[in-house]
C-alpha cells in the first residue's frame, strides 16, 4: 500500500477531477444511506423538501440544511441509547467517544467496525505523510479517558511504529518516559509542547540534545498552525512540529500537516468540505474565509451531512508542493466567545455556572484571557463576600480554582479575588470577559 512518499499513493494524489467524481459517487451512497436508516434526517429532508435523488453534482449540498452541536444535543438519546442521528442499531457500533460537553450536555460519537478502521487508516497517513515510519518510537501524550482523540494511537501502530500509550502522565514521570526511553515522536497539544519543554530545562534536561524527539504532533489549539508559537516550540525542543485537527463529531484528526506546513491536507475521501457565509449560511468559493462544514462520505454508525463546524476558516483545493491533491484547511478561529487553553473549549458561561454555585463569593466575575509563552490563559477575578470572614483570600482563590478545574478540566492560571462591590455592575450586558491576546483568533 505505503511508496516511499505516500501511505495511499492512490488516494492521495488522485486528479482533483477524479476526486470530486468519487466524491460525489460517495455522497449519493451517504445521503441515500442517512435518509433511509436516520429518523432524524429522514424527518429533516423530508421538512425541507429534499430527498437523496436530488444530489446530482457536489453543489446539488446546498440544498440539504445544516445540523449543529444542538442538533446532536437535541436527539441523543431520542427514541434509542444512541439517538435519533444514529443509522445502525446499537448492536452494529463497536466503540464511542464522547466530547468534552463544554457546551452542555457531552455528546457522544459512535464508530461501525469499519468506521473505526476507516479512521485509523485515516491516521496512519497523516503519521506517514510527516515522515513516521517503522523505526520510530512514538508516545502518544493524550487523554484516553473518553477523548476521539485517544485511539489514533492505533494509527501509529497499524504503520508499524514502537507506540507508547502515555496518556496524561504527570509532567515529571512523562520527563522520565521521555529520557529513559527516547521516542523520536510525540503528540500533545501546542502549550503543553511548550510547558513540558521548559519544564524539561527548569530540571536540567535540554529537549534539544538530551532527548530523542523529531517529530511533535499539536492539535487541540490553534498554536500548531500560528507560525511564531510552531517555530518556538520546534527551536526549543529541535524538532518539527505538525498541526493536526480533529472533531470529535466525526473522527480524531480529519486533518493533518505535511513537511510543506502550508495548511492541513483532509481526508477529502471520507469528509467533504464546504465554507459558509456565517450569518446568511451561503456557500462560498474554494478560498474564502467563513464557517467550516463537514459532511461525512463513508460513515456509518452517525453520518453527518452538513455539519456546522463552528470554525472559521478556508479551503485551499490546489495542489500542494508535495504531490498530495487533498484540499487544506486554514483554520483561522471561532465564531462565538469560545477561548482554548491546554487544548480545553472553555466558555464563559462555563466560569459563570461555577462561581454563581461557589458559597462565599457574590457571584459576579471578570475573565481576563492573554498569551503568555506562546500559549493562551486566562484569570479570573472574584468577589469576597463581606460576611466571609473565616476564610483567607488565599484559600478562596485555591478553592474557586479547584471548581473550574472540576468544570471546565483547566485551571485559571490565577483566580484574583476582590472585595464586595468592586466589579462594576450593569443592569444591561455586563463585560464579563477581557481579551488581551494579540493574534487574530476570529473574524
Amino acid at each position: 500500500m505505503a511508496d516511499g512518499k505516500y501511505w495511499n499513493p492512490e488516494i492521495e494524489t488522485l486528479p482533483r477531477d477524479k476526486l470530486e467524481e468519487y466524491q460525489l459517487e460517495q455522497l449519493k451512497k451517504e445521503v441515500r444511506f442517512a435518509y433511509e436508516n436516520s429518523p432524524y434526517y429522514r424527518r429533516s429532508f423530508d421538512e425541507a423538501g429534499v430527498k437523496p435523488e436530488d444530489i446530482k453534482q457536489l453543489s446539488d449540498l446546498a440544498k440539504f440544511p445544516f445540523i449543529d452541536k444542538k442538533t446532536e444535543r437535541d436527539t441523543q438519546g431520542v427514541g434509542s441509547f444512541l439517538g435519533e442521528l444514529c443509522a445502525v442499531p446499537e448492536d452494529d457500533v463497536i466503540f464511542m467517544s464522547t466530547s468534552s460537553g463544554s457546551t452542555g450536555v457531552p455528546t457522544m460519537s459512535p464508530f461501525t467496525q469499519k468506521d473505526f478502521d476507516e479512521w485509523q487508516d485515516v491516521e496512519s497517513r497523516w503519521f506517514y505523510q510527516t515522515g513516521m515510519r517503522k523505526n520510530d518510537r512514538y508516545i502518544h501524550a493524550l487523554n484516553f479517558s473518553l477523548y476521539v482523540g485517544g485511539p489514533d494511537v492505533i494509527g501509529a501502530q497499524n504503520l508499524g511504529a514502537l507506540c507508547i500509550w502515555g496518556g496524561t502522565l504527570p509532567s515529571e514521570r512523562l520527563i522520565f518516559v521521555l529520557k529513559t526511553y527516547q521516542p523520536t515522536c510525540i503528540w500533545t497539544s501546542p502549550s503543553y509542547a511548550w510547558y513540558l519543554g521548559e519544564t524539561c530545562k527548569k530540571n536540567g534536561v535540554d529537549p534539544a540534545k538530551d532527548l530523542a524527539i523529531k517529530r511533535i504532533y499539536v492539535a487541540g489549539e490553534m498554536g500548531g498552525s500560528i507560525e511564531a508559537t510552531r517555530e518556538a516550540i520546534e527551536e526549543l525542543w529541535g524538532a518539527s512540529v505538525y498541526d493536526f485537527y480533529g472533531l470529535s463529531d466525526i473522527f480524531g484528526a480529519c486533518a493533518a500537516m505535511c513537511d510543506e506546513k502550508d495548511g492541513l491536507h483532509i481526508a477529502e475521501d471520507h469528509i467533504l468540505v464546504e465554507t459558509v457565509d456565517v450569518r446568511t449560511g451561503e456557500v462560498l468559493k474554494p478560498g474564502e474565509v467563513g464557517e467550516l462544514v463537514y459532511t461525512t462520505l463513508r460513515k456509518e454508525a452517525r453520518p453527518m451531512i452538513r455539519f456546522r463546524s463552528g470554525d472559521i476558516g478556508y479551503i485551499d483545493n490546489t495542489p500542494c508542493k508535495c504531490g498530495r491533491t487533498h484540499g487544506r484547511i486554514h483554520v483561522t478561529g471561532r465564531k462565538d466567545d469560545m477561548f482554548v487553553v491546554s487544548a480545553v473549549n472553555v466558555f464563559p458561561s462555563d466560569v459563570e455556572a461555577v462561581v454563581r454555585g461557589v458559597k462565599g463569593i457574590t457571584g459576579e466575575y471578570l475573565i481576563r484571557v492573554y498569551e503568555k509563552d506562546y500559549t493562551c490563559r486566562y484569570d479570573v477575578t472574584i468577589e469576597k463576600e463581606d460576611s466571609n470572614t473565616a476564610e483567607s483570600d488565599e484559600a478562596l482563590a485555591e478553592r474557586v480554582k479547584n471548581a473550574l478545574k472540576a468544570r471546565i478540566g483547566v485551571k485559571p492560571a490565577n483566580v484574583i479575588v476582590e472585595k464586595e462591590g468592586t466589579l462594576e455592575r450593569s443592569t444591561h450586558k455586563a463585560k464579563r470577559i477581557i481579551d488581551e491576546r494579540k493574534l487574530t483568533y476570529s473574524i
